[in-house]
């Protein structure tokens, strides 16, 4: 579904990331594990075309991508829950929803998709009328996945989820990423909670100094001695 061929990227002058390729079957969770500043939202951003990669080639269901603007994406099933969730603040949950579904069969289907959030995050049905930047974090992540599901994407990929939330919000957002899988959308998760991203995840890669240095389904990767002293502490 998703491929990455080689890519380079810089910021200015400063490369950060080195010859990176992995893919992403449909149906399945691939996490991208890593250090803080290994690089990891920096490939989301380039295969959402916020940056461009000097070198190599991203594809999505066998089209090019790395040269496409970002919103174009959106129409193609391929959709970014950034981290820090960066709703519109001002604006209500319902209207935050709604931004997620102006386009094409996405706008068609709005009504219906916003029904189908509201299913899945009860509690934003509770506060449809509340401003966004008065949620608490975790009611605030429902409603930046929730948004990104009003496209009705066919890939999803979060960006850190867990990010400043209490542990069992963090249980209850990787309960969610597991049900949008289970229900036939296809994850890319980039995580530094690395035990709850493998413990989701069919396979995984590892990401340091911009590079990756392992690979491999999410099970074979959590006995892994590199990643048990690296990143789970073991």
């Amino acid at each position: 579904m998703l491929e990455v061929k080689g890519i380079d990227v810089f910021y200015g002058d400063v490369q950060v990331i080195w010859d990176v390729s992995f893919r992403v079957e449909e149906a399945e969770v691939v996490t991208i594990i890593g250090a803080n500043g290994a690089g990891k939202s920096t490939i989301l951003k380039t295969i959402s075309g916020l940056l461009r990669p000097s070198r190599g080639e991203i594809f999505f269901n066998g089209e090019a991508i790395h040269r496409l603007p970002p919103y174009s994406l959106i129409d193609l099933g391929l959709v970014h829950v950034p981290e820090a969730r960066r709703l519109f603040v001002e604006m209500t949950v319902e209207e935050n929803l709604e931004m997620g579904a102006l386009r094409g069969e996405a706008k068609r289907q709005r009504e219906r998709s916003k029904e189908m959030v509201f299913e899945l995050f009860p509690r934003l049905k509770e506060r449809r009328r509340q401003i966004a930047g008065t949620l608490s974090g975790g009611e605030q992540q429902m409603l930046a996945i929730g948004r990104a599901l009003m496209s009705r994407p066919k890939m999803m990929m979060f960006d850190e989820p867990s990010l400043g939330l209490a542990p069992i919000l963090v249980a209850e957002i990787f309960n969610i990423i597991e049900r949008i899988n289970q229900e036939g959308t296809t994850v890319l998760l980039v995580e530094q909670n690395v035990k709850m991203a493998l413990s989701v995840a069919n396979r995984a890669y590892v990401l340091e100094n911009g590079r990756v240095v392992l690979e491999g389904p999410a099970q074979q990767l959590i006995d892994n001695e590199h990643v048990k002293t690296a990143y789970l502490g073991v």
